[in-house]
């Protein structure tokens, strides 16, 4: 737990994973097939992590690989708008692209488009990996989506041996995403494998149902994983809030309740709202609901990483919400 937390303390992030474009219709509640006006801005769960943590006074590096054309350099620049380190984001050429998400900004009939053929960021390599600078860093964060192809499996396995060897816990977003994997029974068996190897475990109840075998026993995996290997497992159950284990303690915290504009974002932000949580010496409990806040403030506007809250926007939410729902 000490070496996890002094970790994070640092507020240096080294993460690894996707950078895609996202586009979603203008106004809000717009069907897609009725748009005329599109939004564009950065998408990917790593990526929009990353800009989370920057907004909220951090630093974050991202790793990854973007296709060499308008949308990867697209990309580049929008984390770099939102103050993310670049330097180890490296274009692949050919027929590979970066990845998009087309979504819109309502909640009823909400529908999601998700393009990943040939996605440039599965190209990243084990040269990639090796090429960071893991001294320079405090932690690694990675999402599961890493892991459904190679050559990015083995990279970011590569990656995990190299950040340990620098002294750097890991932190792991299980992001289970069913179209990235060739079968349930491969991302099973590999993201089993990615979270035995990590410190700090954060996914929903389906994401642990889905290791477990079964929903009704993922919060019986997430209190085995925190009894066995990682010492801090945050289990998340959408509006019924969330269970955390650590040190043998089971923290129970609620939501923030809004009027949702839209579902997506929620698990970025929330991870970004942790993490500098933490890093500023917040309790654990109060890092949870800090987290929390911030997914609340994502899924009330548009876009992901433009609607993530900036340090004065979430003490305006916080200082403006009656608080928390009871756990």
């Amino acid at each position: 737990m000490d070496v996890l937390l002094d970790g994070i303390r640092t507020n240096n992030f080294v993460i690894v994973g996707r950078a895609g474009m996202d586009l979603f219709p203008d106004p809000p509640g717009t069907a897609t097939e009725d748009a005329e006006v599109f939004h564009a801005d950065l998408g990917g769960s790593s990526a929009n992590t990353g800009a989370g943590i920057v907004k909220l006074g951090g630093k974050a590096a991202l790793v990854t690989r973007v296709s060499d054309d308008a949308v990867g350099r697209f990309c580049v620049n929008r984390l770099r708008h939102y103050g993310v380190d670049t330097t180890y984001v490296t274009p692949v050429g050919g027929e590979f692209r970066n990845s998009l998400a087309l979504y819109e900004s309502r909640v009823e009939r909400h529908q999601s488009v998700i393009y990943r053929n040939g996605a440039a960021d599965f190209e990243m390599s084990v040269d990639d990996v090796r090429a960071v600078d893991y001294s320079r860093f405090g932690a690694l964060i990675t999402a599961g989506t890493v892991f459904a192809a190679e050559p990015s499996r083995g990279a970011t396995f590569e990656a995990f041996r190299l950040a340990k060897q620098a002294g750097l816990p890991i932190i792991f977003d299980v992001d289970y995403r069913p179209y990235s994997w060739p079968s349930l029974q491969v991302a099973e068996d590999v993201l089993s494998r990615a979270a035995a190897e990590c410190d700090m475990i954060v996914g929903n109840d389906e994401e642990f149902g889905f290791m477990a075998g079964h929903i009704d026993r993922g919060l019986d995996k997430a209190r085995q994983i925190a009894a066995t290997s990682a010492a801090i497992v945050v289990y998340k159950m959408g509006e019924k809030g969330a269970v955390t284990f650590a040190g043998g303690e089971e923290i129970r915290t609620g939501i923030y309740p809004v009027e949702a504009l839209k579902p997506t974002g929620a698990g970025d932000s929330f991870m970004a709202g942790l993490m500098t949580g933490l890093a500023t010496d917040l309790p654990l409990r109060e890092a949870i609901l800090r987290g929390s806040a911030c997914a609340s403030v994502t899924v009330s506007k548009p876009g992901c990483a433009p609607a993530m809250p900036d340090r004065a926007a979430l003490d305006e939410f916080l200082s403006g919400h009656p608080g928390p729902t009871q756990a």
